[in-house]
């Protein structure tokens, strides 16, 4: 992650239903923070097309999460969105974090109502584990789990 491309997140606004995941307002420097576990996610040309992150902030309050996975999340640029880029950058992060992390499963939080969403990871092996509805927001959020 580099100071130009946490700006550049910074400034990401998707469109409703997706809102829940602009990150509008927050300080770039969240995602310098090595403890926050933000990477980059860049084409050939070097070009941000999206980011991962892992850990704690890969979570939504209001779901009794353990330590027996990996918590990962992330997004492409809302003008990628909906292009079907979606597979290949997600499981381009997760190589990223086999490879990094010694974890055994990786896990990922995602709004009930993206299925988009939802498609891409099963498609990549996460399973279904829970449903639960945020504590901020009362919104229903799946949680599902992916084994090495």
């Amino acid at each position: 992650m580099t100071p130009e491309f946490a700006a550049a997140i910074a400034t990401w606004r998707y469109p409703e239903p997706y809102g829940v995941y602009s990150l509008t307002g927050v300080d770039p420097a969240f995602f310098l923070d090595p403890a926050n576990g933000y990477v980059a996610l860049v084409d050939e040309a070097g070009s941000l097309i999206g980011y991962r992150c892992f850990g704690p902030d890969g979570r939504v309050p209001g779901y009794d999460y353990d330590d027996g996975a990996l918590d990962t999340g992330g997004g492409l640029r809302p003008d990628l969105t909906g292009a079907g880029l979606g597979a290949e950058a997600i499981a381009t992060g997760l190589a990223y974090g086999w490879e990094s992390f010694a974890n055994a499963a990786f896990r990922v939080t995602v709004a009930s109502f993206n299925t988009r969403a939802r498609r891409v990871v099963e498609s990549l092996g996460f399973r279904s584990v829970a449903r639960f509805r945020a504590s901020t927001t009362g919104a229903e959020y799946d949680v599902l789990r992916l084994e090495r």
